[in-house]
């Protein structure tokens, strides 16, 4: 299993130094990708602007959207364009991780309707496909980005059978996560599709001494959209030592995943490092 880094770039107060300063320590330290989150009602940089300050300042990692909130990009030929620029400019290491979100803030915000996203989005990839695959909308590089889709409801998994190369996980951890690459492999098959999907999941950690105040200072405000109980699931399930890192990382190594996302509740670069510590890496 391949084991990738969140960037910060949805940890409040994050500056643009610790952000390419984490994507360096990233690449240097071994972790196969670097992720993004995606939110407009939030104190976060954006997942295509955070990731093109990255690819700035690397040569090697991939960069993947996990998750871009599609349906919130109402031009889809520009998000084609913007997916195709960044790919190019980071020497073909994006991979388009999108989905759906369901923040009613975020749709409020962006003037969309929240009714029919999964609807539109489809629209979206289709026309996607058509601009990677026409040669007629630049820049021009051999091959288009790797598509992997997100989400947990049935039409998700269909989604990401009949558009993408992959699916990925929200961090529901690896129980939830198991029973969703079930429902990916089968939808894989009744599409017909002869290649396995590629797998991914998000996870969270939070290490060093400020462990427990940083992951209930961050993500606990992040999810608290979702309620107090869920809110609680995520903070309690961050991975706050070496060793359940460990733990974090065998379970979904057990339950399939082909690349593991750990996201952090820290902007402090040092996070790779103790990250890095703990995996192996």
């Amino acid at each position: 299993m391949d084991v990738a880094i969140g960037l910060p770039n949805a940890v409040p107060g994050t500056t643009g130094a610790q952000l390419v300063e984490w994507a360096r320590r990233a690449e240097a330290r071994g972790f196969s990708s670097l992720g993004t989150i995606d939110r407009i009602v939030y104190d976060n940089y954006e997942p295509l602007i955070a990731l093109a300050a990255a690819a700035a300042v690397t040569e090697r990692i991939g960069l993947c959207t996990s998750v871009l909130l599609g349906p919130l990009r109402t031009n889809p030929t520009e998000l084609a364009k913007e997916a195709l620029s960044l790919h190019a400019l980071s020497g073909g290491r994006f991979t388009l991780g999108i989905g759906l979100g369901g923040r009613d803030d975020d749709y409020e915000a962006s003037g969309v309707e929240l009714a029919g996203r999964g609807r539109r989005l489809d629209a979206m990839l289709e026309r996607i496909e058509e601009v990677w695959s026409g040669g007629e909308i630049g820049p021009s590089i051999e091959g288009a980005p790797a598509l992997v889709a997100g989400g947990h409801a049935d039409a998700s998994f269909t989604r990401a059978a009949r558009f993408a190369a992959g699916w990925i996980a929200a961090s529901s951890g690896p129980e939830q996560y198991e029973e969703g690459a079930r429902k990916a492999k089968a939808a894989w098959v009744e599409a017909g599709r002869q290649e396995e999907p590629r797998k991914m999941a998000l996870a969270y950690f939070s290490l060093g001494d400020d462990a427990e105040a940083d992951a209930r200072a961050n993500l606990a405000d992040y999810y608290a959209w979702l309620g107090e109980q869920i809110a609680e699931f995520i903070v309690s399930a961050a991975a706050r030592d070496a060793e359940s890192v460990r733990q974090t990382l065998a379970a979904y190594e057990a339950a399939g995943c082909d690349e593991l996302i750990l996201f952090p509740a820290s902007s402090d670069p040092t996070q790779v490092d103790l990250l890095a510590d703990a995996a192996g890496l």
